[in-house]
């Protein structure tokens, strides 16, 4: 069975949860330190968005979201990767940052007129705010998260 994981840090020991999205109101608790964990709408890593989930991940979140639109095949797009993987640890909460695969993902690339990756496109409260395109340093793309906050 293929059920959607989400991460979820802990706020005490800083472990970090998989927990199915199917259980989330079941009101998990740490797999170390066995504390409650609170759900945030920004998880700990990245979350994959589809052109059926974008409007549900992306434009209905309440707070601020980057998405990286990449693929497999991008050289830049996966020298980038692990900083967004740090910076969505270190804003969980507070920042939700998702992925959009653009070769499996074409409606959602072409509504945004994504033309060269990656290329990362900030929302707050559903609009888009800003857009960045090429494969910034992670201190550079954190200054962009940071006028979002």
């Amino acid at each position: 069975m293929n059920q959607e994981i989400m991460m979820v840090r802990c706020a005490t020991c800083g472990t970090k949860n998989r927990i199915p999205k199917s259980r989330l109101h079941e009101s998990p608790i740490c797999g170390r330190c066995r504390t409650p964990l609170s759900i945030s709408s920004s998880p700990a890593a990245p979350v994959d968005v589809t052109d059926q989930t974008f409007h549900q991940e992306v434009l209905s979140h309440n707070g601020p979201v980057l998405v990286d639109c990449w693929a497999p095949w991008c050289g830049p797009c996966k020298m980038v990767a692990p900083g967004l993987d740090q910076l969505a640890s270190e804003y969980a909460g507070r920042v939700k940052i998702a992925k959009l695969n653009v070769d499996e993902n074409p409606i959602t690339a072409s509504q945004y007129f994504i033309q060269s990756i990656p290329t990362m496109l900030l929302f707050k409260a559903g609009k888009q705010v800003d857009r960045v395109v090429g494969a910034l340093p992670k201190q550079e793309i954190e200054r962009h998260i940071g006028k979002m906050l």
